[in-house]
């Protein structure tokens, strides 16, 4: 379609992409998948899906050429949607991988869930957001709205106002955040059936209406 908006999915050789690549064409995206740098020149916007540990990212971007190029489209303020280590790897440090630094382009720590007997790690399974700010990504969302995590870690921004929802497994946690079109989630919207579906559309129409 001609008003499909290109989106990059950045693949940095992990993992399973097909749910996220299908779940954003259904959305309504033209959806390719960009290993280098040179895939980077024709896209609306970049999607990294995250599976994985926070060092294998960094070292994998880093390997491929993409670190900086993701850096300075950051910088830039262009369409960014970290799903998942793609949230997490927007952070320059985790305590998963303490000798790796992530695209460090907003401030804080990503840390893991306490070690406690009444506590389980990884956080597997549904959840409910609290929304935090306003954002046209949860557009027609129900409150609450649940959404499907797989994680054993979670960033900790240093700036509070970076927080558009949050979640509570045993401790409280940034869901999600944004500045600008800068946005990550925590949660899998290619695993949240209708809801997450729902909010890849709201993605995929903010980028359709600012390539009209």
């Amino acid at each position: 379609m001609a008003d499909s908006p290109r989106v990059a999915m950045i693949d940095y050789g992990s993992g399973n992409l097909r749910s996220v690549e299908k779940a954003l064409q259904h959305a309504g995206a033209e959806v390719f998948r960009a290993a280098s740098p040179d895939a980077l020149a024709d896209c609306a916007a970049i999607v990294l899906p995250g599976v994985g540990s926070f060092g294998d990212c960094a070292r994998s971007l880093q390997e491929r050429g993409l670190t900086d190029p993701l850096r300075a489209w950051l910088a830039a303020d262009r369409p960014y949607l970290g799903i998942c280590l793609g949230y997490q790897i927007l952070f320059a440090t985790s305590e998963e991988s303490p000798e790796a630094r992530g695209l460090a382009h907003w401030p804080g720590n990503v840390v893991r869930f306490p070690s406690r007997k009444d506590l389980k790690v990884p956080h597997m399974g549904w959840n409910n957001l609290e929304y935090r700010a306003h954002d046209p990504l949860f557009g027609g969302l129900p409150d609450p709205a649940f959404l499907y995590f797989v994680h054993s870690y979670y960033p900790e921004p240093s700036e509070p106002d970076l927080i558009t929802a949050a979640c509570t497994h045993g401790v409280p946690f940034a869901a999600a955040c944004r500045r600008g079109n800068v946005r990550g989630v925590q949660f899998h919207p290619e695993k949240s059936q209708d809801t997450g579906l729902r909010m890849l559309e709201n993605f995929v129409g903010e980028l359709r209406g600012a390539t009209n």
